[in-house]
């Protein structure tokens, strides 16, 4: 018998439609894979598309930073499905592939049933604003920049309504038992033997059970690491791709430790709702979403704890870092790699098979929060409810402060870490909604910043600098490197244009800070930094965020133009497609 869930009706299936074509059209415009007309005699917002000889798609649209545009969703004509644009334009004003346009639209189509299934149970801001991080991570709705942001490639639409963030389920995750001769651990000083870190992640009676689990199988305990792992990579990846293993106990399924967990937004990382206390796991899983396939990648997840003690060690040795910002750095302290006897060896195979099984422990947030302060990632800042209302709208008001205040206030936790990593230790991470996470004081005033994805999201300059002097060479090894004037990128890309240009016009909306006040303040806290630090002119220049204009760094032209949908041997970037004004040069 056929289960058939709840259906939306027509009427809310085509609001979420005209939502992600007003999207759709303003995220390709910006990455000028369209390039729509202007259309002085209708309006100054007027602008048209022709997409074919006798089909041409007509809207208003408000201009903004970096070139960006605001898409009203009420103005799309002839008709507001983003289905029949790409239907009708994919080999003409898109030149999409065949294959790049049929698995465009499954993404699509994926990502239209996961807002179905938010708009379901979206909840007013003001109740939003009284969820803590875990809940609220349940009610984002993805990345603001990518247009088919919950695609998702391998899920079934079950497999989405079970495991995905929106679903708001709470899972136990099963451990597996792996044999030293595939697995590998690494861990902090503090985590150096697996022991360690099982001591604290397992409780003792768990613990005893899994290792007689091991000896009935007549091997020894001391001879296997433990791990979780997702119930849909074992059941889809691990026994048929590792069943040699399975068949000869180098694998053995152990069972839950009975933890209740969460999946965040990343939907393979998995916060302990049981015991907050306890770290956060980073599981493979072997769905495309978002660029690329969401695995471990086997060298970088060994690195993650050499990572996470030198990135540890520039803020411990740092006032300003440690005392003045009290940033927050959420390290990836332990991981265990398990290698695929056949794949590893093969570095021409597609990287999503290099990529298959492992965890990564990564600290939880609440170890690091003082009494009162609550935090919610960067890209909660960017939700709006059914009603229109902007979370950060609600936020503001709960402050009792004027919003460009309160802007100071975000803009005060953000930049200064970020800036002292970049221009003192020609570090940057890769700032964006979902890794940046914002802490707020009882009064909802932003006060600090935290940020986690180490090893997959940091990058340091090529050009060699003292600080450098204390990277370990495994460090040095796996963490990717930039030329000075590209390394600024991942905090314009990351942050600004990944995130401010779309909080900005919610801001001038909502809380009347026009755009130039809202950039302007963005590039009073850089100079005010670079006041403090004089010291670092040089380096001012050679990392400048002012210049005049950046590249622009497109991600949904990667999967229309540049990589598709193909199987490659290492992971996609972002293609490069001219360039774009840089807001904060001038104000």
């Amino acid at each position: 018998m056929i289960s058939t869930p709840h259906s939306p009706d027509s009427a809310a299936w085509q609001r979420a439609a005209r939502r992600l074509l007003a999207k759709l059209l303003a995220e390709f415009a910006y990455e000028e894979v369209i390039v729509p007309e202007p259309e002085p005699a209708v309006g100054p917002t007027a602008y048209r598309l022709r997409v074919g000889d006798d089909v041409t798609y007509r809207f208003h649209a408000r201009r903004g930073a970096y070139g960006s545009w605001q898409v009203d969703q009420a103005s799309i004509g002839p008709d507001g499905d983003p289905l029949h644009f790409i239907s009708q334009a994919h080999d003409g004003v898109l030149g999409l592939s065949g294959d790049t346009t049929g698995h465009l639209i499954r993404e699509l189509l994926a990502t239209l049933r996961a807002d179905l299934r938010l708009d379901a149970g979206a909840l007013p801001a003001a109740e939003l604003a009284d969820l803590d991080y875990a809940e609220l991570e349940g009610h984002q709705t993805g990345h603001p920049w990518l247009v088919a942001n919950k695609g998702r490639i391998g899920f079934s639409d079950a497999d989405a309504a079970h495991w995905a963030p929106e679903a708001r389920r709470q899972h136990r995750l099963p451990w597996i038992a792996v044999h030293r001769s595939l697995a590998r651990y690494r861990g902090v000083d503090t985590l150096a033997t697996p022991d360690l870190l099982y001591a604290d992640e397992i409780p003792s009676d768990t613990l005893d059970a899994f290792h007689r689990t091991i000896a009935e199988r007549h091997r020894d305990p001391a001879d296997y690491l433990l791990l979780p792992v997702h119930p849909w990579q074992w059941e889809h990846v691990v026994l048929p791709l590792f069943a040699p293993a399975v068949a000869d106990g180098s694998i053995i399924a152990l069972g839950t430790d009975n933890d209740l967990r969460s999946p965040q937004q990343s939907i393979r990382t998995f916060l302990n709702t049981s015991r907050p206390q306890r770290r956060t796991v980073k599981l493979p899983l072997s769905v495309l979403n978002t660029l690329v396939w969401r695995g471990l990648p086997t060298e970088r997840t060994l690195a993650a704890p050499a990572v996470t003690a030198w990135v540890h060690g520039l803020r411990a040795g740092d006032p300003f870092l440690r005392d003045e910002t009290r940033v927050i750095l959420l390290g990836e302290v332990a991981s265990v790699t398990v290698a695929h006897p056949q794949y590893d060896r093969l570095p021409t195979v597609p990287y999503q098979y290099r990529e298959l099984l492992g965890c990564i422990w990564r600290e939880p947030l609440t170890a690091y929060l003082e009494p009162g302060e609550r935090a919610r990632t960067l890209a909660a800042l960017l939700h709006t409810d059914p009603d229109g209302r902007s979370f950060t709208a609600e936020l503001v008001a709960r402050s009792g402060v004027a919003p460009a205040v309160w802007l100071r206030h975000l803009f005060g936790a953000l930049l200064p870490p970020l800036l002292h990593f970049l221009y003192r230790y020609g570090t940057v991470f890769s700032p964006h909604g979902e890794n940046a996470i914002v802490v707020f004081d009882e009064h909802d005033l932003p006060v600090r910043l935290a940020v986690k994805d180490f090893v997959d999201d940091v990058n340091v300059s090529a050009e060699a600098l003292p600080e450098h002097g204390t990277m370990p060479d495994d460090v040095r090894a796996v963490l990717l490197t930039e030329a000075p004037g590209f390394l600024t990128q991942f905090i314009h890309s990351g942050l600004f244009v990944g995130v401010l240009r779309y909080l900005s016009p919610l801001c001038e909306d909502q809380m009347g800070v026009v755009e130039a006040d809202f950039w302007r303040l963005v590039r009073d806290e850089i100079i005010r930094y670079q006041e403090r630090f004089p010291h670092l002119k040089e380096r001012f220049s050679s990392y400048d965020l002012l210049t005049p204009r950046i590249a622009r760094l497109c991600l949904n032209r990667n999967r229309l133009h540049l990589d598709g949908y193909r199987d490659r041997a290492e992971r996609p970037h972002a293609a490069v497609h001219g360039t774009v004004p840089n807001p904060l040069h001038t104000v």
